[in-house]
């Protein structure tokens, strides 16, 4: 916290003090030349101002009744009108008014200043707890990205050691000439495909790789490469698939399409191991 900013809270804090007149002369001069600059508590000021005359007026004047007003008489002598202790005692119904006033203004300070630190404690907490939740979340998304990772990895491990394992060397094409990848396919297992400096893709565009058949040519999928142009993917194809006789890459609209239809960008051969 600034000097500047306690410097004001201690001020407003004596806003109530000023109101009633309980400040003594150069605490009261310093706390107008700060009215002057300061919106907020010339606002404050005035509001007190308004709840010390409405409790004022709140506070209902009664006059004794005669009998008690007689016996008070003669306990301090209904002759000397002008005894110091009479005379104090008639005062006291006068202040008694603005004594409750100000007790009530400080009982309304007291509150309002409470209240601006339990709203300060209240978001507080609130922060605390959000902060909590996007570490929770981030804890969440990382646990599921090992899960993803060591799924793939077993994936990979079950694919390679497929009796019926057959492999394609990738090579890059005009539009990629250094681009390279390899891929490892098994009917029963699925396909294990990476694949290294793919040029970066165009907006709205995405890679899409291929399985090869005498017949058609079968999605395996869509894929991004990183910065530095690699690329994994890990997927399954169908049992029934014609026996592959290659593996391609194209360059396809965002989303992929059911047939190739861009440059190619990565062919190979399939072949038994």
């Amino acid at each position: 916290m600034t000097a500047a900013r306690t410097n004001h809270d201690d001020l407003r804090e004596e806003a109530a003090l000023y109101v009633l007149g309980a400040l003594d002369s150069a605490e009261g001069n310093r706390f107008e030349a700060h009215l002057i600059s300061c919106a907020e508590c010339a606002a404050e000021v005035r509001a007190l101002r308004h709840t010390v005359a409405a409790l004022a007026d709140a506070v209902p004047q009664i006059d004794a009744p005669p009998v008690l007003r007689q016996r008070v008489l003669s306990s301090v002598g209904a002759r000397q009108p002008s005894s110091p202790l009479l005379s104090r005692s008639r005062a006291i119904p006068t202040c008694l008014p603005w004594l409750a006033a100000a007790a009530s203004l400080i009982a309304a300070v007291g509150l309002v200043s409470y209240t601006v630190q339990l709203r300060g404690e209240l978001e507080s907490l609130s922060l605390e707890r959000r902060q909590a939740g996007a570490r929770a979340e981030a804890t969440d998304r990382e646990i599921a990205s090992a899960r993803r990772i060591a799924l793939e990895a077993q994936t990979t491990v079950r694919v390679i050691s497929a009796p019926d394992l057959q492999r394609s060397d990738l090579v890059g094409q005009v539009v990629a000439p250094q681009a390279s990848a390899r891929a490892f396919w098994s009917r029963s297992r699925g396909l294990v495909f990476t694949a290294s400096n793919l040029p970066r893709l165009p907006a709205g565009r995405t890679y899409q790789l291929w399985i090869v058949t005498s017949q058609a040519a079968v999605s395996a999928g869509i894929f991004q490469p990183d910065a530095d142009g690699r690329a994994e993917a890990v997927v399954e194809s169908p049992l029934d698939l014609p026996r592959p006789v290659a593996i391609a890459v194209t360059i396809e609209p965002a989303g992929g399409v059911p047939a190739p239809t861009g440059d190619k960008y990565l062919v190979g051969s399939v072949s038994g191991l």
